[in-house]
């Protein structure tokens, strides 16, 4: 078993999930893996990786076609849901990769201000 924890900046949770997925995958073939079974606490990922959910956002369907490229290498892969509350490892890690991003090269990120209200006039 291997582990992998890696900020990748500003993105959705959407294209971190599937960013994981692609470090995962990689990861698993230079160890050697010919079958894989991927675990996820996104239902949406899971659905949409097995085939049930389409993949609408334009970035998304990117992201789901490099995952399902890399995935014809293996002998085998099964696509998991496991609820958060029983996948607290996973979430340590992603915490841990955003903590050394923003440590590192995210160091001067800062959130954005308020949005204005759509019924205020500007300034």
């Amino acid at each position: 078993m291997d582990r992998i924890a890696r900020g990748i900046g500003i993105a959705t949770n959407n294209v971190a999930e599937y960013t994981a997925v692609l470090e995962g995958l990689k990861r698993a073939r230079e160890l050697g893996a010919t079958d894989v079974i991927l675990r996820s606490d996104s239902k949406l990922l899971v659905e949409q990786l097995s085939g049930r959910f389409r993949v609408k956002n334009p970035t998304l369907q990117r992201l789901h076609s490099e995952v399902r490229a890399v995935a014809k290498g293996f002998a085998a892969i099964s696509y998991q849901h496991v609820p958060r509350e029983q996948n607290r490892e996973a979430d340590r890690m992603a915490n841990r990769g955003v903590d050394e991003w923003l440590a590192g090269e995210g160091a001067s990120w800062s959130a954005p201000g308020k949005a204005p209200s759509l019924w205020e006039e500007p300034e």
